[in-house]
C-alpha cells in the first residue's frame, strides 16, 4: 500500500496497446490487488490491473503525491526545505541533492551521474549521467488539459452538470502533507475548486484533451514493484551481461513469435538454435546483441535466452567455444586507427543511435561502409572517418574489420597499409550512378556531378531519401546547385519529410544558396508535412541571413504551420528579437492565432518576452490590437497578470495603453486574476495605474473577495495539517508564505479604498469571507484611515507598498512642517492653507505655503454631519472646513454657516498637494451612450465580423479567398477542394497581404 497515489507511466515490459494513451501519458495507483497485480487509473478515464513482479508494466514517475519525505533534505536547484517523492543525489558532487521536478528539469550538470533515493534510509540505486538518456514528454492532467468528472467524483452539481468540461488551471497540493495531489480547475460554467489528482488514489477527474506536463528521463525511474540496486533496471538487463555465454533452447515457432518487434526473425538465424553465442551488447530497447563463432550478430528478444554461463562467473572462461573471440568492454574494445565496417540494417543503428549521437538521414549512405576510428570517446561512443566525413556512432553498431595493430604488423611501409585500405574501400563500391552522383553533391565535388551527368545519370534521382539538389543546398556548394540548375533539376521534389531543396538551404543556414533557388523560380512559401515554409524553418534555426533573404525575395512572412503558429509566434517563443523585428518589417501580420488561439502579441505576453513585446507594440497596424481578446475572453494583459510577467504588463499599460479593467469570459479583469494567483508586483502595478477596485466578476466578487477567499483557503489548508484550531481563527496560527501574501494584498487593496461593504451574488461582503478578526480590524483601519501609518507595522510589513519603500502621496503632505511629528490639524485664513498642527501654529506669523500673513487659525475638527472621521474638505467662499470627503460630496450648502458651497478644495490640496486624477477625472461631463447608440455599434461590429471573419471555424481573420469570390482563413482554407459557400471547386487559393 505504500505506492498508493504514485503518479506513474508505461514500464519496461508494456504490452497492453495504448490503454495509457501512448507513451508518456500518466496515470494512478489506485490499489494493490496483491503482491504481484496494482490497479491503475490513467488520466483518460481507463482503469485496469497490471503486473508489478517478475514483469513491470509500471514505471514511478512521482510518489510525492503518496506524502514519501526526506526530511531536512534541501534540494539544491529549488531551495525546497524537504524533498517530497524521489530524492536524486549526486554521485560525484559532495552534499549535492535534487527534487524530481529539479533533476527532470536538467538542473545540475547532465555529465554528473546521480543517486536515486525512493524513501528515507533506502537503498542507493547509481543511475547513468543524463547527458545521453533518452527524456519522454509527459502528458496528463496538467495545466491546460480540458476534463471531466471522474470515477471517485463526489462533489454534486460542482461541474454543471454531468458531461460538462472544464480546464485545468494549476496542479496544487491537496494538503501540505501530500504535495502534487490535486488540480485546480475553472468550470465551462465559471465555477473554479480543487480536486483530488492522486491524493489517496483517488481520481475526481478525467482527461478529454491532455496537456504537456515537462519531460523525464525514462530509463531512470524506479519500476513499481521492484526494490534494491535493480529497481531502475529493466528485466532483461537484471538477467544478462555483456560477454556472457547464452544459447536459445525453445521451439522454433515459439522463437519466431517472440522476435516479433524485437529485431525479427530470418533463415539466416537456424545457426543460433544449436550453438551457444555470446553477448556483444545490449541495446536502447533492452534486446540482446549475440555474436555466434561464425561472425554472424544477431538481435533477441531477452525471453528466448538461456544463460549458460556468466561473464563474471568462474566457469564463464571453460564454457566459451574455442571459436569464440575474448569479449571486452566497449570502452577497451577498440582503439584510434582501427578501421570499422558500419552495420547495414537502418532500423537497428537508428536505435543504438538513441543517446549515442543520435541519427540523421544522412547517415544512411554510410551503413555497410568501412572507415578509420578518430576518436574513442569517455563513454565508449566512436568518432569515425568515413569518406572524409565523420560521424560519432554506438560502438554496438560497428565491428573491428581490422585493428591498428594488426595494421601495423601487415608491414612497414605506407604503400602495403595503403593497398589494404584501397582494396577494402573498392569492395564497397556500389556502382549506383545516383549514389555517385547525391554524394558527390554532397561533399560539393564538382567534378563527379559533371561526370555522373554526363553519362546520363538521373539529375531528379534519390538516394537515401535525398535528391543531389537537396543535399547540396544543405551543404551550401554553390557551384554544385548552379550546375544541377542548368540541367533543369526540379527544385521542387520533396524527401519524406515533405522538405524541398528550399527548405534544406534554409536548414543548413546558406543564405546564398537560398537567394539562388528564389532566382530560379524555387517555391519561396512551399510546406513541408508539419505545414512549414522555409522561412518557419530559418526562424526556429535562428539564421537572421536567411530570414532577411526570404523577406527580400518576398516571401509570404505569416503563413501557419500545423500548429496555427507563423514565423513570428516561431521568433518569440525562441526570443530572437532580432528576427522579430525582421518579421514585422517585412510585413508580418501580428493578428493571426495560432490552434490554441494565440496571437503573436498574446504569445508574446504568455511567454513573458518583455523584449519582443517592446517591438511588438511599436510596430503595432492599430492601437486597439492590444486589447484583441481569445476566445475565453482572455486579453495579452490577462495573461501576463495571470503568469506573473511584470515587465510584460508594465509595456501593456504604460507603452500599449491597454485597457487596464479589460473582463474576461468571466468578468475577471487583470487584477482579479492577479489577486487569485498571488502575484503582488502585479497587483501593485495594476492598482497604481489606476485598475478599479470595485468591478465585480461573474459571481459578483470584487478582488478584495477574491484575495480574502484566498486567505481563508490557506487557512482550512492548516486545518487539514491539524495546527491548532483556536489558534489559526485568532490568526496566530503559523503564517504560511501563502497567507502573508493574501493579508498583504488585502491590506493594499483596502488601503487604495476597495469597498468592505460590496457584497456578491451571495450577498457576501469581503469580511464574511474572512473569519480572522485581527486582518478584519486591520481591514477596516486601513479603509478608514486611507494612511499607510496608521496600519500597524507588524502587520503591513509585507505590504506592497511598504516593500518598495515609496511613501504615498497622503503621507507626504500629512505631517506638521514645522515639527515634522504631528500631523497638520490647523486651518489658516484667508489663504485655506493647512501646514503645521495646533501646537506648532502660534509661532507661525505667515502662511509657510503662499507667505501670505495668517489672520486666522481654525482647528480641524471631526465631521459635523457622520461624527465618524475628520474634516478634510475645505469649501469656498466661507473657507470652512467642517466635513469629510464622503458627506462633503451630498453637500449643498455650508452646515456650519448655510452659505451655498461654489468649490470644493480636498484637504491634500490645502496641504500643498496635487488633486487625484479620480477627482478631477470625474468633474468632466460624459456623455452617456443610449440604448440606441449601443444597437448601432453592436449592429455595426457585426457587419464588420461578417466581412472579414472566416466563415468556416469563425475565429480567424479573412486572408485567402477562391477565384469564386468567397473566402476563409488561410488555415482552414489549405485544406477545402470545394468552397464551403456555393460548393465549387477550389482551382486556386489566393492569399490577401
Amino acid at each position: 500500500m505504500d505506492g498508493v497515489g504514485c503518479r506513474v507511466v508505461r514500464g519496461p515490459d508494456w504490452k497492453w496497446g495504448k490503454q495509457d494513451g501512448g507513451e508518456g501519458h500518466l496515470g494512478t495507483v489506485r490499489s494493490f490487488e496483491s503482491s504481484e497485480e496494482v490497479v491503475c487509473v490513467w488520466d483518460n478515464g481507463t482503469a485496469a490491473n497490471y503486473r508489478c513482479s517478475a514483469f513491470y508494466d509500471l514505471r514511478i514517475l512521482d510518489s510525492s503525491p503518496t506524502g514519501v519525505k526526506h526530511d531536512a533534505i534541501m534540494c539544491d536547484g529549488c531551495r525546497q526545505h524537504s524533498i517530497f517523492g524521489n530524492r536524486w543525489k549526486c554521485a560525484e558532487c559532495a552534499n549535492y541533492d535534487l527534487c524530481s521536478v529539479c533533476y527532470h528539469g536538467d538542473k545540475h550538470s547532465l555529465r554528473h551521474r546521480f543517486y536515486r533515493i525512493a524513501n528515507p534510509g533506502n537503498e542507493r540505486v547509481l543511475v547513468e549521467s543524463r547527458r545521453k538518456s533518452k527524456k519522454v514528454t509527459a502528458r496528463g492532467l496538467f495545466p491546460g488539459a480540458r476534463v471531466v468528472r471522474g470515477i471517485d467524483w463526489q462533489w454534486e452539481e460542482q461541474d454543471g452538470g454531468t458531461s460538462r468540461r472544464g480546464k485545468v488551471t494549476e496542479i496544487q497540493d491537496w494538503s501540505s502533507l501530500y504535495p502534487r495531489s490535486a488540480a485546480y480547475v475553472l468550470w465551462d460554467n465559471g465555477a473554479k475548486n480543487l480536486y483530488r489528482v492522486a491524493f489517496e488514489g483517488m481520481c475526481d477527474l478525467k482527461v478529454l484533451s491532455d496537456a504537456k506536463g515537462g519531460a523525464y528521463y525514462r530509463d531512470h525511474l524506479a519500476l513499481l514493484g521492484e526494490s534494491g540496486s535493480n529497481a531502475s533496471r529493466p528485466q532483461s538487463l537484471n538477467e544478462f551481461q555483456v560477454g556472457d555465454l547464452v544459447t536459445v533452447d525453445l521451439d522454433l515457432e515459439i522463437v519466431q513469435s517472440l522476435q516479433n518487434g524485437h529485431g525479427g526473425w530470418t533463415d539466416g538465424m537456424f545457426e543460433t538454435l544449436s550453438t551457444p553465442g555470446t553477448i556483444v551488447g545490449i541495446d536502447e530497447d533492452h534486446d540482446i546483441v549475440v555474436t555466434y563463432p561464425s561472425g554472424n550478430r544477431w538481435t533477441f528478444n531477452p525471453a528466448v535466452l538461456t544463460q549458460v554461463s556468466s561473464a563474471t562467473g568462474s566457469s564463464g572462461a571453460t564454457a566459451m567455444s574455442p571459436s569464440t573471440p575474448p569479449i571486452t568492454s566497449p570502452s577497451t574494445q577498440f582503439n584510434i586507427g582501427d578501421l570499422v565496417q558500419i552495420c547495414n540494417d537502418v532500423e537497428r543503428v537508428r536505435g543504438l543511435q538513441l543517446g549515442h549521437g543520435e541519427w540523421t538521414e544522412a547517415m544512411e549512405a554510410t551503413l555497410g561502409k568501412i572507415g578509420r576510428i578518430q576518436q574513442v570517446y569517455p563513454d565508449g561512443d566512436l568518432k569515425i572517418d568515413i569518406s572524409g566525413t565523420s560521424w560519432t556512432y554506438n560502438p554496438s553498431a560497428v565491428i573491428t574489420v581490422a585493428s591498428s595493430e594488426r595494421s601495423q604488423l601487415a608491414g612497414s611501409s605506407g604503400e602495403r597499409l595503403g593497398a589494404l585500405l584501397k582494396k577494402l574501400f573498392e569492395t564497397h563500391v556500389s556502382g549506383d550512378p545516383v549514389e555517385e552522383l547525391v554524394k558527390a553533391a554532397a561533399s560539393g565535388d564538382v567534378p563527379k556531378v559533371e561526370d555522373a551527368l554526363r553519362r546520363e545519370t538521373d539529375v531528379n534521382g534519390v538516394f537515401s531519401g535525398h535528391t543531389a539538389l537537396q543535399a547540396a543546398s544543405q551543404n551550401g556548394h554553390m557551384d554544385v546547385v548552379k550546375l544541377l540548375i542548368s540541367v533543369n533539376a526540379n527544385l521542387e521534389i520533396e524527401d519524406k519529410d515533405g522538405d524541398r531543396a528550399m527548405h534544406h538551404s534554409a536548414f543548413g543556414d546558406e543564405s546564398e544558396i537560398v537567394h539562388e533557388l528564389g532566382k530560379a523560380g524555387a517555391d519561396l512559401n512551399a510546406r513541408n508535412k508539419r505545414r512549414q515554409t522555409p522561412l518557419h524553418v530559418a526562424v526556429n534555426k535562428g539564421h537572421v541571413l536567411v530570414v532577411k533573404v526570404m523577406l527580400d525575395l518576398k516571401c509570404h512572412p505569416s503563413l501557419q504551420d500545423s500548429d496555427g503558429d507563423t514565423p513570428l509566434h516561431d521568433a518569440i517563443a525562441k526570443k530572437r528579437d532580432d528576427i522579430v523585428s525582421l518579421l514585422l518589417e517585412g510585413g508580418g501580420d501580428i493578428t493571426l492565432s495560432n490552434n490554441n488561439g494565440f496571437s503573436s502579441l498574446q504569445h508574446a505576453a504568455l511567454r513573458g518576452n518583455p523584449s519582443a513585446m517592446k517591438i511588438l507594440l511599436s510596430k503595432l497596424p492599430r492601437a486597439w490590437i492590444v486589447n484583441e481578446k481569445k476566445d475565453d475572453g482572455y486579453s495579452a494583459l490577462h495573461l501576463a497578470a495571470l503568469n506573473n510577467h511584470v515587465e510584460v504588463a508594465e509595456l501593456l499599460v504604460k507603452q500599449g495603453k491597454a485597457d487596464i479593467n479589460i473582463q474576461n469570459i468571466n468578468l475577471q479583469t487583470p487584477l482579479h486574476l492577479a489577486v487569485e494567483r498571488q502575484h503582488t508586483q502585479i497587483v501593485r502595478l495594476l492598482v497604481r495605474e489606476g485598475a478599479r477596485l470595485d468591478i465585480p466578476d461573474k459571481d459578483g466578487d470584487t478582488a478584495l473577495h477574491e484575495a480574502l477567499r484566498h486567505h481563508t483557503l490557506s487557512q482550512l489548508r492548516l486545518l487539514q495539517d491539524r495546527q491548532d484550531v483556536g489558534k489559526l481563527l485568532m490568526g496566530l496560527g503559523s503564517h504560511g508564505g501563502d497567507k502573508k501574501s493574501s493579508a498583504s494584498i488585502s491590506m493594499f487593496l483596502a488601503a487604495n479604498g476597495a469597498d468592505l461593504t460590496y457584497r456578491n451574488k451571495k450577498g457576501q461582503s469581503p469580511l464574511d469571507l474572512c473569519p480572522d478578526p485581527n486582518l478584519c480590524r486591520a481591514l477596516t483601519n486601513c479603509n478608514r484611515d486611507r494612511n499607510t501609518d496608521q496600519i500597524p507595522n507588524n502587520q503591513l510589513a509585507s505590504a506592497s507598498a511598504s516593500a518598495q519603500n515609496e511613501p504615498m502621496e497622503d503621507e507626504k503632505h500629512d505631517e506638521c512642517m514645522v515639527c515634522s511629528d504631528a500631523r497638520r490639524d490647523t486651518l489658516y485664513g484667508p489663504c485655506g492653507h493647512v501646514t503645521t498642527c495646533f501646537v506648532c501654529s502660534s509661532r507661525v506669523k505667515k502662511c509657510l505655503l503662499c507667505k501670505e500673513p495668517v489672520q486666522s487659525k481654525t482647528k480641524i475638527e471631526e465631521c459635523m454631519v457622520c461624527s465618524d472621521q475628520k474634516a478634510s474638505v475645505l469649501f469656498t467662499p466661507c473657507q470652512h472646513m467642517n466635513a469629510c470627503s464622503g458627506c462633503a460630496a451630498l453637500m449643498k450648502k455650508c452646515i456650519q454657516c448655510r452659505e451655498v458651497i461654489q468649490k470644493s478644495i480636498p484637504f491634500i490640496v490645502c496641504c500643498g498637494g496635487r488633486e487625484p486624477e479620480e477627482l478631477t477625472t470625474t468633474c468632466s461631463p460624459k456623455r452617456e451612450l443610449t440604448q440606441h447608440d449601443i444597437g448601432t455599434l453592436k449592429q455595426q461590429l457585426q457587419e464588420i465580423k461578417e466581412q472579414t471573419q472566416c466563415p468556416v471555424c469563425l475565429d480567424k481573420r479573412k486572408n485567402l479567398v477562391f477565384l469564386c469570390g468567397h473566402g476563409t482563413c488561410q488555415l482552414c482554407g489549405d485544406r477545402m477542394h470545394e468552397c464551403p459557400i456555393c460548393r465549387k471547386p477550389v482551382e486556386k487559393r489566393i492569399l490577401l497581404f
